[in-house]
């Protein structure tokens, strides 16, 4: 059953009432008084609002989220762009990932965190 907020025009006082669908919207109170009803834009809440900096928030919004693997890892580099495009195009949480993971591995670095290029005396290859 909707609810529906209406508006006492004496002393702005507001009161929420459930309604049926096929109701019509119209509150009295004990004296007789119509109450204006009162309208609010629709807030619904969308996964843009994820904030990027909360692990918690990624596993609610995702925890139910139908699809693939490959659709939550694009999720999670959305976020991770989202947290570079704010600390100079560098995401700090990648990089104390990438930080930890050579450490645990005696310096050995992520795939993703190794140069792009190759340059010997005799060559130079980019692989972007």
């Amino acid at each position: 059953m909707p609810m529906y907020i209406f508006q006492n025009p004496k002393t702005n006082e507001e009161v929420e009432v459930f309604f049926h669908m096929d109701d019509e919207k119209k509150y009295f109170d004990k004296d007789g008084l119509e109450w204006k009803r009162v309208y609010l834009s629709s807030q619904l809440n969308t996964e843009a609002s994820i904030d990027p900096w909360d692990n918690n928030s990624f596993v609610n919004s995702t925890a139910n989220m139908k699809g693939s693997v490959g659709d939550l890892l694009d999720k999670s580099s959305e976020l991770s762009s989202m947290r570079a495009e704010k600390n100079g195009g560098v995401d700090p949480l990648k990089k104390k990932y990438f930080k930890n993971y050579s450490k645990e591995r005696n310096g050995v670095k992520h795939h993703m965190d190794k140069s792009k290029t190759y340059e010997s005396k005799n060559v130079k290859i980019d692989f972007d």
